[in-house]
């Protein structure tokens, strides 16, 4: 075992009181030290990825969300790195990775994932734990059914995969991807910077926490030539996530892995009756609601961590 972590287990034991308010929770040390910052070629795509952490530990990969990048762990991994190995990486369309034109790359999550799931085979990840954050679900379930055994635990936050978990911003989009001609605006919408930055802020009890430049280099980023093409076959093709929802279910039921969900309990879009679903098919997860909206670690950071940290040394 590490040296290291018997303390953080013995902090992290702290935590359900902490949640309920009846102690300050002990926080972990936060260092950025051992961050670093590469790319490779895989898929023939240039694929941005954090990394931490001494590779003689536990590898943790954190999948992002939309329309966020690797950026978006900045404050969890120096939380988790001394503990683990810690991977982050951007898809391609997404972050620092590279956006090749839908000519040359098909932009669908079936695709995303054949390019993630290389990605880990060259960086030689054989075993892990993923933590799923919105469409690091769809990536992120397809990339664990395309090889099971790589996968140690599993945590899930915000990461929807019951239709019970459809926030009413869905139905919009099913018209959408009904008639896509026909509904041009769902995208203009999706893609607008006032729906980038409610991505955050929506739900939120405390404004003051978020950072706005997350949302402004989010929707520079959105802004940029070709992406409302790229993110708009992407929103089609989420109609498949949807359509994939049984057989991930069945799959989880089957193999019962570790699971720890957590959720912002103020999402709009993901909301918390798809939490709670995940109860059906792992009846031992854990599950917690916490105060905040889609984007947890946004303010609930050092929360995220120790529940984090804690089922990771239970379990691995």
């Amino acid at each position: 075992m590490h040296p290291g972590r018997t303390v953080v287990a013995e902090r992290a034991a702290r935590l359900a009181d902490a949640v309920d308010g009846k102690v300050s929770p002990v926080l972990p040390v936060s260092s950025s030290g051992t961050t670093t910052y590469k790319r490779i070629t895989v898929d023939g795509v240039g694929i941005f990825y954090r990394e931490a952490g001494s590779r003689d530990e536990p590898a943790v990969v954190l999948m992002h969300g939309f329309p966020s990048s690797s950026r978006q762990f900045d404050a969890l991994i120096p939380l988790l790195a001394p503990y683990f190995h810690v991977i982050a990486p951007d898809y391609p369309g997404f972050g620092q990775s590279d956006d090749p034109p839908p000519s040359s790359y098909e932009y669908t999550f079936d695709r995303l994932a054949q390019t993630m799931h290389r990605f880990l085979e060259e960086i030689r990840i054989d075993r892990c734990s993923f933590y799923l954050h919105d469409y690091g679900g769809p990536v992120g379930f397809r990339v664990i059914l395309a090889q099971p055994e790589r996968l140690e635990t599993l945590i899930i936050q915000n990461a929807n995969a019951y239709e019970q978990g459809l926030g009413a911003k869905w139905e919009a989009i099913r018209e959408f991807w009904n008639a896509p001609a026909e509904h041009p605006g769902v995208v203009d919408e999706f893609l607008s910077r006032e729906s980038t930055e409610q991505r955050h802020t929506l739900g939120t009890s405390h404004p003051e926490r978020y950072n706005p430049d997350t949302w402004t280099e989010e929707f520079a980023h959105l802004s940029k030539p070709g992406q409302r093409e790229i993110q708009g076959l992407l929103l089609y093709d989420y109609r498949t996530n949807v359509a994939s929802y049984p057989a991930w279910q069945a799959w989880l039921r089957g193999r019962l892995p570790p699971a720890l969900v957590i959720w912002g309990k103020n999402d709009p879009s993901f909301i918390t009756q798809g939490a709670q679903a995940y109860r059906h098919d792992l009846p031992d997860s854990e599950v917690h609601l916490l105060d905040a909206g889609h984007f947890v670690l946004d303010e609930k950071v050092d929360e995220v961590a120790l529940l984090m940290l804690s089922f990771l040394e239970r379990h691995l």
